[in-house]
């Protein structure tokens, strides 16, 4: 007994090492050499890491984010509360998160195997993070669920979703990519089929994206961690000029913050570490995903051969790279139109996460385009905007403020958003 409950603490209720030992396991089904299955299972649990690191950065920054804007809108409320944190959450729930992908997966596969939605779902970090942001709404609804019980929904939900989305986005895949061979595996799913059937509607077809030119110097807003630290350079420089004119004690308070330094310049110095902890976040994801991917591919082809793979949505960027633009310059309208609205009116601070808002609008632009040209392609960014931004607030209100909502202010994305209440009735009915 003594020696399940050391392997049950140390291994299957240590996310990292748990998630090595799936790698581990994977390379060694596909009889890699020693050298690669050590390599890989090594790199999977250092990136896994990495992460936590990360994390911890981007919410040091959000902590000055928003009280900041909250003095700007003269909120009086109190800030996101007491909460567990993804930290904390993945400590705790973490093993559950990685073995119900794991599980999740296999489901997919098994799916795809006897059904006739042939897809296998490969965007690995999409499959964490919305597994991880699922889990929070099943313990902010339930409280504190048994293992296997949050094990099982988990995995159940997850594979369910994961065969699906891609057969529903298919039929406009083919229009984009112009055959059958690839589909979409990623969270911006819901806002692509939004911009595609808005795009039909109030688009024009004939008005191609791809038959304008872009100037050169927009080149830049390709680059993700670029546009990131812009845009909240942008927001916190704004609001720093607000507070430092406001003589307030809450204002006083944030200055104070700064020490020494020009809460100005400490300010923007908070939008770059924004934007590196998500860089950091990134890397270990690039990491892990790096080797876990491999490791599930090998299986399901020799599972389900002939099945179409479910790719992340930079598939879909060059057969339409205007439209990537475009889509995503009507999110950031929308983001900063929605930061004033919701801060004005139900009294939250939205947090654009430039990082969902430009993978997420640039699929939504070139599904738009596709159906509905230019204007196909503006309207899915802004659509996109509207999504991320109502979907933050519920979200962090409503759903897992109790949880992870630090995670839902930067990591959250649009399927989830438009699935989570979803997911918290389903976690009435079943816990």
């Amino acid at each position: 007994m003594e020696v399940i409950q050391w392997l049950a603490t140390n291994f299957f209720g240590t996310p990292a090492i748990l998630l090595g030992l799936i790698v581990l396991i994977g390379l060694l089904v596909q009889k890699k050499t020693a050298s690669q299955v050590i390599s890989g299972t090594f790199k999977a649990i250092i990136g896994f890491l990495i992460i936590g690191a990360g994390s911890g950065v981007i919410v040091d920054s959000l902590t000055v984010f928003e009280p900041m804007w909250k003095e700007v809108f003269n909120l009086q409320d109190s800030s996101l509360g007491e909460f567990i944190g993804q930290d904390r959450f993945i400590g705790k729930f973490g093993s559950a998160v990685t073995l119900a992908m794991t599980i999740g997966f296999l489901i997919n596969v098994l799916l795809a195997r006897f059904t006739r939605l042939k897809y296998i779902y490969l965007t690995g970090h999409m499959m964490f993070w919305t597994t991880l942001i699922f889990a929070g709404i099943v313990v902010q609804t339930s409280g504190n669920v048994s293992f296997g019980k949050l094990v099982f929904f988990l995995a159940v939900v997850m594979g369910l979703y994961w065969t699906v989305q891609p057969a529903l986005t298919q039929p406009f895949m083919r229009k984009i990519t112009g055959n059958d061979s690839i589909a979409l595996g990623h969270t911006s799913a819901s806002v692509a089929l939004l911009g595609a059937l808005a795009g039909k509607v109030f688009g024009n077809k004939e008005n191609d994206s791809e038959k304008i030119r872009l100037p050169k110097g927009l080149e830049f807003l390709r680059d993700s961690n670029v546009i990131t630290a812009l845009t909240m350079g942008v927001l916190f420089f704004v609001g720093a000029m607000v507070i430092v004119f406001k003589n307030t004690p809450g204002a006083n308070q944030l200055i104070q913050k700064a020490g020494d330094q020009d809460f100005v310049v400490y300010s923007i110095v908070q939008s770059f570490q924004f934007a590196g902890g998500i860089a950091i976040v990134l890397m270990g994801v690039r990491m892990f995903i790096g080797e876990i991917v491999p490791a599930f591919k090998g299986i399901a082809t020799k599972i389900v051969p002939g099945a179409k793979p479910a790719l992340d949505c930079p598939v879909v960027f060059p057969f339409a790279p205007n439209a990537v633009i475009l889509g995503f310059l009507g999110s950031f309208v929308g983001a900063l139109l929605w930061l004033v609205i919701i801060g004005n009116t139900v009294g939250y601070i939205f947090v654009p996460t430039m990082i969902v808002l430009f993978f997420h609008s640039a699929t939504a632009g070139v599904f738009g385009n596709a159906t509905g040209g230019v204007r196909g392609a503006l309207i899915g960014g802004f659509i996109t905007s509207t999504v991320v931004a109502w979907g933050q607030f519920f979200m962090v209100r409503f759903l897992i403020g109790g949880t992870i909502p630090d995670t839902a202010m930067w990591a959250a994305d649009s399927d989830m958003f438009i699935l989570g209440p979803v997911i918290h009735f389903l976690a009435k009915l079943f816990f």
